[in-house]
C-alpha cells in the first residue's frame, strides 16, 4: 500500500503493517537485510540508481529496505510525508540543523531541553556559525522577541526533560509561520501514539528511537519525520553524504517496538500517573512534576494536545544532592541509569547526569535543582514501584 492508502486504518494497525512489503519468500515477520551494498543487473541500471533518477537500493549507508520499512511506518504513525532514519537521537538533531542551515543562520531554543543537545548547539553548531538564543519554553512572549531576520527553526521538546513542561505547539507553530520560520518538536516523551505535533502545526518531529520506540532498552536510534521537500531532500542528502546511518537491525528492532507502542504508552501513562499522585502525598516530597496532576501549570493544555500524559514523573525532595543521591542509592528495584522508555522503570539525577555538563547558571535557568529525582516509569506492577520509592523515602528522612 501506498502512504496515503495506510491513513484509513487506525494507528495500532498502522504499527503493525504499514511500510511492509513482502520478498518471493512469502515472510510474516519484516526480514533484516544484513549487506551494505547491492548489485545491479546492469551499468546502465547502476549508473540510474546513483543518479536518483531511478528509485531502489544503493548503499546501505542511505538505502536499506529494514531501514525504509522502519522509515515509512513511523512517517504514517505521525502523520509525516517522510521520514529518515539516523544511529541516535542526536544524530536526528544534528541532520535537521546541517541539512536545514547555514553559517549566520539563527536558532531559537526552549531553555528546557536535553543538556546534549544544549551542547550540540553552543559547542558545535556554533562553531560553524549558527547561533542559538533561549527562552522559557511556555513564555510565548520571549519566544516572538528571540525571533531575528537571520532565524530559520524555533526548537522544543514536550514535554521538557526532566520537568515535564508542556508548551502550545499550535501556537507556537503560528509564531514560527509568521516570521518564515520552521518549528521543530522533539517528540520522544510522547510518541505519535500520545501527541501528534505535525497536525498541530509542527514543520518538523524528532524521535529518540532508543527511548520509547524500542520500548525495552536494546537499541539506539533516530529520526526525522516531515515533509518530502525538506526531510526527503535536505535532511536525506545530508544523511547520504555525512552517513549517521541507522543499523538494519536496529531498524528491525524499533519495527518490532512499534508494534506494541500503543499499549505500552498507555500502560507506562496509567502507572506514572499512579505514581505522581502517590507522590504529591508524601512527607518529604516537596514537588511532583507530571502534567496528569491537577497541579501541574499546563494540565489543561496537556489534555488538549496529548491522549494521555506520558511515563515520566520528576520529583523535588526535602535537601539537596546528598539526599537525592541517598534516595536513590536506596532503591533495590529501580534501574539508576539516564536511559528512560524501558519497560524497566528507570531512576536518575538529572543535575548530575542528563544534564551534569551545563553550567551551575544554565541548570539554574533550566529550573534544574540539586534534589530534583526524574523517574521513567516502566511496566512493573506499580504497588512494587511505590514500595521501592519508599525505601529512598526512609532513607533521607
Amino acid at each position: 500500500m501506498s502512504h496515503d492508502d495506510w491513513e484509513q486504518f487506525e494507528f495500532e494497525t498502522r504499527a503493525v503493517r504499514a511500510g511492509q512489503v513482502r520478498t518471493h519468500e512469502g515472510e510474516q515477520s519484516e526480514p533484516i537485510f544484513p549487506t551494505s551494498s547491492f548489485v545491479f543487473g546492469s551499468a546502465a541500471e547502476a549508473a540510474a540508481r546513483f543518479s536518483g533518477e531511478t528509485p531502489g537500493n544503493v548503499y546501505s549507508r542511505f538505502t536499506n529496505p529494514t531501514v525504509r520499512t522502519f522509515e515509512q511506518r513511523l512517517a504514517t504513525l505521525e502523520g509525516g510525508e517522510c521520514c529518515v532514519a539516523t544511529s541516535s537521537g542526536m544524530a536526528a538533531i544534528l541532520a535537521t540543523c546541517l541539512g536545514l542551515l547555514k553559517s549566520g543562520d539563527h536558532i531559537v531554543s526552549s531553555r528546557a531541553i536535553f543538556g546534549s543537545t544544549v551542547m550540540l548547539f553552543n559547542n558545535y553548531l556554533a562553531k560553524f556559525g549558527v547561533e542559538t538564543s533561549y527562552v522559557g519554553l511556555s513564555d510565548y512572549e520571549a519566544w516572538e522577541q528571540a525571533i531575528k531576520p537571520e532565524t530559520k527553526l524555533l526548537f522544543l521538546e514536550t514535554p521538557s526533560n526532566p520537568l515535564t513542561e508542556i508548551a502550545d505547539i499550535k501556537k507556537l507553530a503560528d509564531i514560527a509561520h509568521a516570521h518564515g520560520c520552521q518549528l521543530v518538536v522533539d517528540n520522544c516523551f510522547c510518541t505519535p501514539a500520545l501527541q501528534l505535533p505535525l497536525a498541530l502545526g509542527a514543520d518538523i518531529v524528532i524521535h529518540s528511537a532508543t527511548k520509547y520506540i524500542d520500548g525495552q532498552g536494546r537499541c539506539v536510534g533516530g529520526a526525522v519525520i516531515g515533509k518530502e521537500d525538506v526531510v526527503g531532500t535536505d535532511v536525506y542528502t545530508f544523511l547520504r553524504t555525512a552517513g549517521p546511518t541507522m543499523s538494519a537491525f536496529n531498524a528491525w528492532v524499533f519495527l518490532k517496538g512499534l508494534e506494541t507502542l500503543s499499549l505500552r504508552m498507555k500502560a507506562h501513562s496509567e502507572s506514572a500517573l499512579s505514581l505522581a499522585q502517590w507522590l504529591e502525598g508524601q512527607p518529604g516530597i516537596k514537588r511532583v512534576y507530571y502534567p496528569g496532576l491537577e497541579s501541574h501549570p499546563q494540565h489543561e493544555l496537556a489534555k488538549q494536545q496529548q491522549t494521555a500524559f506520558g511515563g515520566i514523573v520528576a520529583f523535588e525532595i526535602e535537601g539537596g544532592k546528598e539526599q537525592a543521591w541517598q534516595f536513590i542509592d536506596a532503591t533495590e528495584v529501580l534501574s539508576i541509569t539516564a536511559n528512560l522508555g524501558d519497560t524497566k522503570t528507570t531512576i536518575t539525577h538529572p543535575a548530575s547526569t542528563t544534564h551534569g555538563r551545563l553550567t551551575d547558571e544554565q541548570r539554574a535557568e533550566a529550573g534544574i535543582a540539586d534534589n530534583l529525582i526524574r523517574i521513567a516509569v516502566g511496566l512493573e506492577n506499580s504497588e512494587d514501584i511505590q514500595v521501592d520509592l519508599q525505601r529512598g523515602l526512609e532513607a533521607v528522612k
